[in-house]
């Protein structure tokens, strides 16, 4: 953990810059490169290239390559969990891997890992046009069409549990995968939101069906406040009305529970400093739950069985 904490500052002040996506060892690759690359068959993926195949899908694909972590025992004759990672704005899907660990854990517990990276900005830094609040700020980009489409080519080439397809953001990552929930919930089982939030304008939520959002955040984050703020002109809502819109949405109970025991998540910070709540009477594929980091900031310094925490309750939130 600790070579983790000192590159940390170092590989989030170059993900500021305009570098492009590349792969990682150890089973990622750059699927949709080429449009016909051989794309993890070194690893036991498939044996045939991730193909953009000339659909609209297949042109966003290409346009806009993403790694894949392919786990090392996937051979082809189960469908596997598959789990999108979304980076924080000015961050990058290495970045944001190398942070949250999501790739390692994949390949010692058998599932995928999706790393795809918004677009550039004006002045260079990627963004993930999510909420008018975070942090696209007029941009016309449809990455809720692209994240799609890299779903789609996912699936024409491994075998993915279709009830089990995750997302986990940070920060502008956490906006874009509430977005996804509220806009594809029939492709998403469930979200992991490290400092994000949903929409402020609750209508413009509007999901056919449940999914499970999980939001996570720190009390003292200076970045998106825990009781929510305002960025860019826009204002977006806090933690706890994040969760109590889904819970409206999701049909649960008002009534929330504290669980125990509260969970020791973060190094620099003493004892067991994450409170978990849960909204009562919510459907199984439905949950609305926070987990609140006291003292927590934006960037906390996770323990090293972090991804395998938040893979647990990814996993027992599936689709029906």
């Amino acid at each position: 953990m600790r070579w983790r904490l000192l590159l940390l500052p170092l590989l989030l002040a170059a993900a500021c810059g305009p570098s492009e996506p590349s792969a990682t060892d150890g089973g990622t690759t750059d699927a949709g490169t080429d449009g016909g690359a051989d794309a993890g068959s070194e690893d036991g993926g498939s044996d045939g290239g991730l193909d953009g195949g000339g659909t609209d899908g297949g042109s966003l694909v290409e346009d806009r390559p993403y790694g894949l972590t392919v786990p090392d025992a996937y051979d082809g004759s189960a469908a596997l969990p598959l789990v999108f990672l979304l980076h924080g704005f000015t961050a990058d899907a290495v970045t944001q891997d190398l942070y949250f660990g999501m790739s390692a854990l994949a390949r010692q517990r058998g599932f995928f890992v999706a790393l795809p990276d918004g677009t550039f900005n004006a002045t260079l830094q990627r963004f993930w046009n999510a909420t008018d609040a975070c942090c696209g700020f007029g941009s016309d980009v449809d990455d809720v069409a692209y994240l799609e489409a890299v779903l789609d080519d996912i699936e024409s080439q491994y075998l993915i549990d279709p009830k089990r397809v995750f997302f986990v953001g940070h920060s502008n990552g956490g906006f874009m995968s509430h977005r996804m929930a509220c806009e594809r919930p029939g492709r998403v089982a469930a979200i992991a939101s490290l400092a994000g939030a949903v929409w402020k304008d609750e209508s413009l939520c509007d999901p056919a069906e449940p999914v499970s959002v999980l939001q996570i955040h720190g009390t003292l984050d200076a970045v998106i406040l825990y009781g929510g703020g305002w960025n860019m002109g826009f204002e977006y809502p806090g933690a706890v009305e994040t969760v109590d819109t889904w819970a409206t949405l999701n049909g649960c109970d008002a009534t929330t529970t504290a669980l125990t025991p509260d969970l020791d998540l973060v190094n620099d910070l003493l004892g067991a400093e994450t409170t978990r709540i849960v909204h009562e009477g919510c459907p199984a594929t439905g949950a609305a739950e926070l987990w609140r980091i006291e003292a927590g900031s934006h960037l906390p310094t996770f323990r090293s069985d972090w991804a395998g925490v938040i893979y647990d309750w990814l996993m027992a939130h599936p689709r029906p």
